[in-house]
């Protein structure tokens, strides 16, 4: 008798150690199984400030602070997402119903903290790099977005749809862009020695405003053959004199359609002026050049037919 109890106990404590061990094993499962589920859902890229954004989980409550970076957001799949934007940020027609901020000049800073964003995107020049300074301070995540070239809007469609969880709709917009961006390349593509045409860009009559070759602007004008004749100066957006643009002699002078149309009738009293002897003074769509966001292929399209006619004018 003494001997089946032994044998009881000894099968009970066998037993419960391993159901301890078994307990263990799920315990130690489970753990495992929620890491690798912390581990899946974060996410990270580097932005265009070369700094890293790291978040435990995809954004789900982002604010814009530029135009631009709104119609990134939108193009990524990450439009649901935004629930405070920046004035301006008027496109895609969604965006027009989103609460404005304010903008990189006058941030409602109270407003952007009430509304717990768990990712602000912000403009990287000028001021947009002290209010992205400010808003790290704040402890926001925090990525600036400064595209300068057409790889730079397809690269922050894919970088921002992975920190807002819409990663394959990102990348087939991406994808989408280069396509559209080979197929001008191949269609407005220049013989070798063909001269380029010399262009004035103009972005505000008084004082007299262009826009130099780090812009996106002067990416659309030379892939459509065309030079940026103020493209070498320093400032993004350098204030020239008519004397100058008299001196460079352009073949066409470009403006948007945020100017008035007395912005270009002004140099036709300069009859010698190469794009007013041959009326190559063109108006194009200022929210699709002046804009990094994916309509910039919209822009260059219209660039580049017009640069086209002024080449043609060439022979007559």
């Amino acid at each position: 008798m003494q001997k089946m109890r032994r044998g009881v106990s000894i099968n009970m404590s066998m037993s419960c150690r391993a159901g301890s061990m078994l307990v263990g094993i799920i315990f130690a499962a489970c753990c495992a199984s929620s890491f690798a589920a912390v581990v899946a859902t974060s996410v990270s890229v580097i932005d265009d400030a070369q700094r890293t954004v790291a978040l435990e989980k995809p954004a789900a409550r982002i604010i814009s602070l530029a135009p631009h970076t709104t119609e990134l957001l939108f193009a990524a799949g990450a439009g649901s997402r935004v629930i405070g934007v920046s004035e301006y940020s008027d496109y895609p027609e969604q965006a027009k119903k989103i609460a404005s901020v304010g903008n990189v000049f006058a941030l409602d800073f109270e407003r952007v903290l009430a509304l717990q964003p768990d990712l602000v995107v912000v403009w990287g020049t000028g001021n947009g790099s002290a209010i992205a300074d400010k808003l790290r301070g704040l402890h926001l995540n925090v990525y600036q977005s400064d595209p300068h070239d057409y790889e730079g809007i397809a690269t922050s469609m894919e970088r921002l749809a992975v920190l807002t969880g819409t990663a394959a709709t990102g990348k087939s917009a991406a994808s989408a862009f280069r396509e559209r961006l080979q197929n001008l390349k191949k269609t407005y593509a220049q013989a070798p020695g063909t001269k380029p045409v010399s262009v004035f860009y103009q972005i505000w009559r008084s004082p007299l405003m262009t826009l130099n070759d780090t812009h996106m602007v002067s990416a659309a004008i030379r892939l459509c053959g065309g030079e940026n004749i103020f493209g070498k100066l320093r400032e993004i957006s350098p204030t020239v004199n008519t004397e100058a643009v008299l001196k460079a002699n352009p073949e066409v002078i470009m403006t948007t359609d945020g100017e008035k149309q007395e912005a270009l009738e002004n140099w036709t009293r300069f009859s010698k002026l190469a794009a007013v002897e041959k009326s190559n003074l063109y108006i194009v769509k200022g929210d699709w050049v002046n804009r990094s966001g994916p309509r910039i292929l919209d822009g260059t399209e219209a660039v580049c037919k017009y640069l086209d006619r002024a080449r043609k004018k060439r022979s007559h």
